[in-house]
């Protein structure tokens, strides 16, 4: 079992390649030209098979990165882009503190100031282009897409988005190894700085230190701390709470830093002060033979069965998962998303995996009885012949304090 010792706090955990330190010295980072003549052109073929004149790619409420991702503004309030082929991008975003950040990070684009009546704007910008039928991706609240409904035929082309983002493109999988080497840092700041004493708050304290400073966001941070002789919590909490780390603990988390909309995902379990009880280690030897067997089929082409079969070590251990055990990631939550024998999610997808798709294997194994659970796992990228870890976190049951 490896151990973490007070010196690992002193080294600079973020370790990336040169092309990707001059992506993150840039002032806002954006892609190449080329990059986003790709997927403009990708969205035109959508609307020619739609039969739609004019495109809305929407954050709303928060919610959605469509607009990011065809213009390379991260939509904060509201985001109402119109987009044809061949023609210069509109949007209107909310609110006028943040219209001015707007203009200098949208690539093409003429951006207004939504003046709290965004949407009025749109459907007048619309009109003016003589607008019929238009096709939407992203959110809108019912009452909005209905009030656009009043002037247009619209078509809803969210899962044409989704099929988009699913596989990446070089460019986005240099994004997305930035984002992993950053949630790595949140990890091994974890690892060093983790002690008896401490509160789960704190210790998301720490997590984010180590990426902040680097241009990283928090997507999440979920850590666990239980007893390993008497665990109360078998998966990670979504929010801290109070308890403090004490000797005979057991840690497990899953981080995903970001950078902009490009996350990495790191699942680890670490002992405090104390060897893993048998249990614990019985635990995680389980879910790092059903990360190899998983991870020893992923190729192009290979099918989601494949996938089930491979994890059935989690079950022949007498053992569950609390969590899927393989999910699509990057730019959202894809298919394919895929449970065990034990605890299926749902009806297998209907597709095979593809060259160049980003997905998260995580077999998070917990005992039957919901009383005790640990967390491995990372984010790969599936190449013609295996996989490549987008991460260099070293793997193993560590013991730190």
């Amino acid at each position: 079992m490896a151990r973490i010792t007070n010196h690992d706090s002193r080294i600079t955990p973020l370790k990336i390649a040169p092309r990707l330190r001059a992506i993150m010295r840039q002032e806002y980072p954006r892609f190449s030209d080329a990059e986003y003549a790709r997927r403009h052109k990708a969205l035109a073929g959508v609307m020619e098979k739609a039969g739609v004149d004019h495109l809305l790619v929407i954050t709303d409420h928060r919610a959605g990165n469509a607009p990011q991702w065809v213009t390379g503004w991260p939509g904060t309030v509201e985001a109402y882009a119109i987009f044809r082929p061949g023609e210069k991008m509109w949007m209107a975003v909310e609110w006028v503190n943040h219209f001015p950040l707007a203009r200098k990070i949208a690539r093409d684009v003429e951006v207004h100031w939504g003046a709290h009546h965004g949407l009025d704007q749109m459907v007048r910008e619309l009109k003016r282009r003589g607008a019929k039928r238009v096709g939407t991706m992203g959110p809108l609240v019912v009452a909005k897409y209905r009030s656009l409904e009043q002037h247009f035929q619209m078509v809803g082309l969210d899962a044409e988005y989704i099929r988009l983002r699913t596989v990446k493109s070089e460019e986005e999988l240099d994004w997305l190894r930035i984002g992993a080497a950053l949630s790595d840092a949140g990890l091994a700041a974890l690892l060093a700085g983790t002690r008896p004493g401490l509160t789960e708050r704190e210790l998301g304290a720490i997590v984010e230190s180590a990426y902040i400073k680097h241009g990283g966001t928090t997507m999440i941070h979920y850590i666990g701390v239980t007893s390993m002789a008497k665990p109360h919590i078998y998966v990670p909490p979504q929010h801290h709470s109070p308890r403090k780390v004490k000797k005979g603990d057991v840690v497990f988390c899953e981080l995903s830093a970001c950078w902009w909309e490009y996350p990495g995902q790191v699942l680890r379990t670490f002992t405090v002060s104390a060897g893993p009880t048998p249990l614990y280690r019985d635990l995680y030897e389980t879910a790092e033979a059903a990360f190899d067997a998983v991870t020893g089929v992923i190729r192009h082409g290979t099918t989601m069965q494949e996938i089930i079969d491979a994890a059935g070590v989690i079950e022949d251990k007498g053992y569950t998962v609390c969590d899927d055990l393989m999910h699509g990631f990057g730019g959202g939550y894809f298919q394919p998303i895929i449970g065990t024998k034990s605890r299926m999610a749902g009806p297998l997808p209907a597709m095979t995996l593809e060259e160049n798709m980003t997905v998260v294997v995580q077999p998070n194994v917990v005992t039957r009885d919901h009383k005790a659970g640990v967390q491995v796992g990372e984010l790969v990228r599936v190449t013609r012949t295996g996989f490549e870890r987008l991460h260099r976190a070293k793997r193993g049951l560590f013991r730190v304090g």
